[in-house]
Order: C-alpha cells, then structure tokens, then sequence
C-alpha cells in the first residue's frame, strides 16, 4: 500500500475520532502546528522518516516538542503510528487531515500566480467568483511569478484557468496558423 493511501487511511481514522470526541477543532489545530514545526525542521523530519532511530526515541522527541501544548488523542494518535512502525506517514497523514477535514467543511483550496501583486479588490473578486462556481469556502494563496508577462494562472482542485498574456498569445498564433492557408 503507498504512503499516500496509509497517511489517508489514518488521517480519517483521526478525523473520525476527533469528532467523536467533539474535540474536532483543537485537534485540527494541532495538526496545524504539526505541519508548521515538520515543515520548518528538516532534522524532525528526518528523524520521523529514520528507521534505524527507536520508536521510542521518536516518542521521547514527538513528546518533548508537544506533549504540553497537544491535545491527548493527537499525542495518542502519534504514539500508536510510532509504534506501528509507520512514523514515516506522520507528515502525509496530517497533510491528509488537513485535506479531509477541509472536505468535510465544505472548504476549497484556490491558487493564483499573477505577474505582481494582487490587490485586495482583485484577491476579493477571485475568492467570490470562486465560491460562486464550487459553492465552498475559498482559501486563498497567492503567489507572485516574475516570468508571467501579465495577468494571472487561477488553479482550484485539479483545474486551471490560464488567463495570462502569454497564454493569450499562443491561443492567438494557433488561431492565425490554423486560418491562414497558403
């Protein structure tokens, strides 16, 4: 089985019993803090994903980190993975959370990658054009890329919108060259 289908299969078993025990948006936030800390260290990281290092050296340093501040179920959550053996899927499986909590909120992730600067008028007209057309909540990231000429790349889920000068362009060529016979 991939990493990917045992970090799911966790992450709903988590979600799952998070809300059974109603303590669904502590431990989301949790999660949260999880990914942040993973993300930012890479020695943690390396740490979780080293078989050789004891699942209980894991533990000690999963508990030093966040035993204070974390709630119970997470920290039993990170104890039965580690010693499951499968420490290595605790970075995918709180991604996952993340994904499936979002799901389960109605909540969609949009990207926009504009040539400069969104202001917050045009951040506010994507978010509300895509709500209309998923009927979720829009989180918004945007990202800046120098090497577009203008306008702007609008990913939701799997799909794009190109709406980039560049792109204009090419679509005006391959119209130009279809049209013009010799």
């Amino acid at each position: 089985m991939s990493e990917i289908q045992v970090a799911s299969r966790y992450a709903k078993s988590l979600i799952d019993l998070a809300e059974e025990q109603k303590a669904l948006e502590p431990i989301k936030a949790d999660i949260d803090s999880f990914l942040r800390v993973v993300k930012m260290n890479s020695q943690l990281a390396a740490i979780l994903r080293n078989p050789i290092i004891s699942p209980d050296k894991k533990l000690s340093i999963l508990n030093e980190l966040f035993g204070k501040t974390f709630h119970k179920v997470v920290l039993s959550f990170f104890r039965i993975v580690v010693n499951k053996g499968r420490s290595e899927v605790l970075y995918a499986t709180a991604r996952e959370f993340v994904n499936e909590y979002n799901l389960r909120k109605g909540i969609i992730k949009a990207t926009v990658t504009s040539a400069a600067p969104l202001s917050e008028s045009n951040r506010n007209q994507i978010v509300q054009a895509v709500t209309e057309a998923t009927k979720c909540q829009v989180i918004l990231d945007a990202k800046v890329d120098k090497d577009l000429i203008g306008g702007f790349v609008l990913t939701v889920g799997d799909k794009q919108y190109d709406a980039t000068i560049l792109n204009s362009l090419n679509k005006l060529r391959k119209d130009f060259s279809q049209k013009v016979s010799v």
